[in-house]
């Protein structure tokens, strides 16, 4: 086969590529509020739903963070985001349970957590909400599934959710629009090297 021949194929190839994409485009002609899960063992699951928040403060939108189960001030994400005009930020946790040590404390502030993302689930000027490590207070039992799918139900049309953590639990996965699973091929970690600013932190 010639160059000729080649190109022509592979023009052919995209034309058709090209009007199958323009057909699946055209058919998703519904506007509203999308939940996205972000799960698996690999690393990125935070990093991927702080790219969109940057992603729907550049659409000039309002959004909000709240981190369970953290309990650290210092990432490099809150100390940026917190700047930012049109970000509510809030940390819930105290950190991970085995740092707190104390299961009565843990539940009571998921509980208190969860109350504080419900008024944010309940306004409509958030466009976007990102409620990070939500996975682990509903699999350890601190929060109940059907009230949190129940709340996320009932916010306003045009809001965005993004849940991240590990072991999404399938109710939740059922309930998303998008579900992603990061797998965990590689760690630094597990080599002996400390999280990194700007990396990990």
């Amino acid at each position: 086969m010639n160059d000729q021949d080649k190109a022509q194929r592979h023009a052919t190839r995209m034309a058709r590529k090209k009007a199958h994409i323009d057909q699946t485009i055209q058919a998703a002609d519904t506007d509203r509020g999308v939940l996205l899960v972000l799960t698996g063992n690999g690393k990125g699951k935070s990093s991927s739903a702080f790219g969109m928040l940057a992603r729907a403060l550049g659409h000039g939108m309002q959004v909000g963070v709240a981190q369970f189960i953290k309990g650290s001030n210092d990432t490099g994400e809150e100390a940026f985001f917190r700047r930012q005009p049109g970000v509510q930020w809030h940390v819930l946790g105290e950190g991970f349970t085995w740092e707190t040590q104390n299961l009565e404390r843990d539940i009571e502030t998921a509980q208190r957590g969860w109350a504080v993302v419900r008024g944010m689930l309940q306004d409509e000027s958030l466009g976007l909400l990102v409620l990070d490590e939500l996975t682990y207070p509903i699999k350890y039992g601190w929060l109940d599934l059907d009230t949190v799918l129940t709340d996320l139900a009932a916010r306003p049309a045009m809001q965005h959710v993004v849940i991240t953590g590990r072991a999404a639990p399938e109710g939740l996965c059922d309930a998303a629009d998008t579900v992603s699973e990061i797998r965990d091929v590689k760690h630094a970690f597990r080599a002996g090297v400390r999280a990194q600013p700007g990396v990990d932190l």
